[in-house]
């Protein structure tokens, strides 16, 4: 699959009218400026240039357009965690031996197997040829390499310690991927136990329900709640099961795209997201670990107060507390202490407020926040580890229901027919 780098430049939709032999032709292109739409037509096309127009594209050239862009956006995706931190050890390496980056990223990209990160550094290389630094030509890539190792490359670029930068990053980047493993291990219990459950409990709907429901239309009277809630599942599943399953692709399938793609939705995602039971202090947890520890290489590095939140935030994937954390960086702008700002927040701990204080007063803010750093990710172990004992409950809760409506769905009308022939 090939990986193409996004344009950043809009370009209009321009017609051209031109006199070919005598005749008058209408042909169209794109381009950034109507000057520049003159000078593509000279090169472009054969005639004598009448008259160029700006206009809207064609309803069927929008459509097009439309579909180029969403496959080319539904292709995009992260490279694999194994070749991304495998890619900056060895930049890191190289770098530190002397090699210039387009030498370093050239021999990476011809060495890896990831086609995606072949093609990504292929692409780095070009533009850094051309002037680009490492950072802006890894930018457009945003979606692949996440928000972390730009933050990081721009931080090796500031301080000129690129190796030490790419180092911390692969470091940082095996610790996600870790906590990735570590949460996936801790759900991989309660998710096949919901998998088996609802598999079992769908089969009973489709196949065991039906031979019950004779059995209650013969008996003609009216049927309790429980009952009714399984002849209506039964109904639905057995008559727009494969309607609903593919309704459930296809809007999963829209939202994951609009997700990624419209910010405006992505940040009604993200609110949700930190308002569920847990997944809000992962995400937050996890968040303030990493933007911490960031900042701390920043400040550690000489880098000003101000431009070490704006790379620090920049790394933040969750668009609500990456939004309140650059709240705390205009506030310093504007000459708050680095307390107030994240006082202000409201993320932080009052705990962590005064070791920020107190950091600030002492002139040993670097120092602090690595210990700020550390309480963090301390928090998200705790939670990854105790992640099974917490779902347990719901876990039960859902089971219980699952059997509940089944017993009572299936047995209530029978006891009334017992009851009945008894009177």
């Amino acid at each position: 699959m090939s990986l193409e780098k996004e344009s950043e430049q809009k370009l209009d939709y321009f017609e051209v009218k031109i006199l070919v032999r005598g005749k008058k032709q209408i042909k169209a292109l794109y381009a950034p400026s109507l000057a520049e739409a003159r000078s593509i037509a000279k090169l472009k096309f054969s005639g004598i240039i009448l008259k160029i127009t700006k206009t809207n594209p064609p309803l069927e050239q929008r459509f097009k357009n439309f579909k180029e862009k969403t496959l080319k956006n539904i292709k995009r995706s992260k490279i694999k965690p194994d070749s991304q931190i495998s890619a900056m050890r060895q930049l890191a390496v190289m770098t530190n031996a002397g090699i210039s980056i387009h030498d370093a990223i050239t021999e990476v990209s011809n060495t890896t197997e990831d086609t995606n990160l072949k093609n990504l550094l292929k692409h780095a290389a070009d533009d850094i040829n051309s002037g680009s630094s490492l950072s802006q030509s890894f930018k457009p890539f945003r979606l692949e390499l996440g928000n972390l190792t730009i933050a990081m490359i721009e931080l090796g670029e500031q301080t000129g310690k690129m190796s030490e930068s790419l180092t911390s990053l692969a470091d940082m980047l095996e610790g996600i991927r870790e906590n990735v493993l570590k949460f996936k291990k801790a759900m991989a219990y309660p998710r096949n136990v919901m998998i088996a459950m609802s598999a079992a409990f769908i089969i009973l709907i489709i196949y065991v329900v039906p031979k019950f429901k004779d059995i209650f239309e013969k008996l003609g009277a009216d049927l309790p709640l429980p009952t009714k809630i399984l002849l209506w599942l039964e109904h639905t599943l057995n008559s727009y099961g494969l309607l609903i399953a593919i309704l459930a692709v296809t809007i999963f399938a829209l939202l994951n795209y609009f997700i990624k793609h419209d910010e405006h939705i992505r940040y009604m995602y993200h609110t949700i997201l930190l308002r569920l039971y847990l997944i809000k202090k992962i995400i937050l947890f996890a968040t303030l670990n990493r933007f911490t520890l960031v900042f701390t290489e920043l400040i550690s590095a000489g880098i000003p107060v101000a431009d070490a939140l704006s790379t620090a935030t920049g790394m933040i994937d969750n668009l609500v507390l990456r939004r309140k954390l650059e709240n705390v960086k205009f506030a310093v702008d504007k000459g708050a202490p680095l307390n107030d700002g994240l006082k202000d927040s409201g993320l932080f701990e009052n705990m962590i407020l005064q070791m920020v204080a107190a950091g600030e007063a002492g002139g040993q803010l670097d120092s602090m926040f690595k210990n700020v750093s550390d309480y963090y990710k301390m928090k998200f172990d705790a939670i990854i580890d105790n992640l099974s004992q917490a779902i347990e409950p719901i876990l039960l809760a859902l089971i219980a229901a699952m059997v509940t409506l089944l017993a009572l769905g299936i047995f209530l009308p029978m006891w009334d027919m017992s009851n009945a022939v008894k009177a």
